[in-house]
Formats: C-alpha cells, sequence, structure tokens
C-alpha cells in the first residue's frame, strides 16, 4: 500500500510539473519569434517600435483577443494550440516590452 501512495504521489508531481505555465520568454522563443524575428508574413517584427505601438494602444484584452484568433496570415494561437492565455499574454508582452 505505501508503495503504491508514493508511485502516485510521484506521478501527481510528475503531472503538475509537465503543467507548469510557460514564461513569455519561452513560448515567444519557441513559438512566435520565426516570425515576429523576420516579419514573415507580415508579422510586426520584435523592436519595431512603430509597427507595436499602435497595436500596444489597444491594449492586452484586445491584443489576446486577436492572438487567439489569428489576424491575416497568423493563425488562431499562432498554432500554439497548447497555450494557455496567461502564456499567450506573456508573450504579447515580452514583444511589446522589447519594441519600445
Amino acid at each position: 500500500m505505501k508503495k503504491a501512495l508514493i508511485v502516485a504521489a510521484t506521478a501527481a508531481l510528475m503531472s503538475t510539473a509537465a503543467m507548469a505555465e510557460r514564461t513569455g520568454v519561452e513560448v515567444y522563443n519557441t513559438k512566435c519569434l520565426a516570425c515576429h524575428m523576420t516579419g514573415a508574413a507580415g508579422a510586426p517584427k520584435v523592436g519595431d517600435a512603430a509597427a507595436w505601438a499602435p497595436r500596444a494602444a489597444l491594449g492586452m484584452d484586445a491584443l489576446l483577443a486577436t492572438a487567439v484568433k489569428g489576424k491575416g496570415a497568423m493563425p488562431p494561437k499562432g498554432l500554439c494550440m497548447d497555450c494557455t492565455d496567461n502564456e499567450l499574454k506573456g508573450a504579447i508582452q515580452h514583444m511589446l516590452d522589447n519594441s519600445k
């Protein structure tokens, strides 16, 4: 019985760790960078203050809604189908912070 409890507890901890939220930087580097670093398909480049200023003015809720829905050539969630809203917000904030 004791061994079964240890196995169950270990599995629960591993499951929780696997579901840990990724940082905005991690999401950007693994999901967003390919297009937002190069400007592929019209994506605003990180670092381009002029491109990001009008987007920043919309506010985070509007930017998140656009990211979730997709826009132009960007598919919904930028194909990060396992990204949470908070992870997407983190990636958006990272891009905004690096485009001032």
